[in-house]
């Protein structure tokens, strides 16, 4: 960060009175600027005995398949942006979201939060974001193709919960080092 988002003037880093953290602060109009983790907010659908997922169409990791998850908007709810980010990259409806994973990536400034729903239907469809969608049986899984860490970690932990039939909310960090690889 370069100027204030407030009045323009330049801004330094600095720990404001008070903090303990290095901040922005614009020494003009005394403008705090705090810089805080995104929330990106996703679905585990499912229909059947099967999880849909996405073949990412836009970067970072484009050709790679995820769960449906984004960003979140400001003024909508985690479950919200979950529900949308849903029917924009797969066109599925979901019925009842159950909160199931949160995954800590403080390297990257983020937090990802992942629902477990049952499809209202098997109608579903590739988004604007995605080359195509396809419902996945636990062994058909594109483990070497997934695009995320956290979306590897969501699976894992579903299909060993799935075979006790406890579905916990769980969480889980990440450290920067944890590259993806075969199971």
């Amino acid at each position: 960060m370069k100027f204030c988002s407030q009045c323009g003037n330049p801004v330094i880093q600095r720990i404001p009175e008070g903090d303990s953290r290095p901040r922005y602060v614009c020494e003009h109009c005394h403008t705090i600027h705090y810089q805080n983790p995104n929330i990106v907010a996703g679905c585990l659908p499912l229909w059947d005995d099967k999880v849909l997922l996405c073949r990412r169409a836009i970067e970072p990791r484009l050709g790679f398949w995820t769960l449906p998850a984004g960003f979140m908007e400001n003024g909508e709810t985690i479950e919200q942006a979950a529900r949308r980010e849903t029917d924009e990259e797969a066109c599925a409806t979901l019925g009842d979201l159950h909160l199931y994973m949160l995954v800590d990536v403080p390297h990257i400034n983020q937090v990802h939060v992942f629902y477990r729903a049952q499809m209202a239907s098997p109608t579903f469809a590739a988004g604007i974001e995605s080359l195509e969608v396809a419902l996945f049986d636990e062994a058909d899984i594109p483990w070497s193709e997934l695009a995320f860490m956290t979306v590897r970690r969501t699976l894992e932990c579903f299909f060993a919960d799935r075979r006790q039939q406890i579905y916990p909310v769980r969480t889980d960090a990440l450290p920067p080092s944890r590259p993806i690889q075969d199971t």
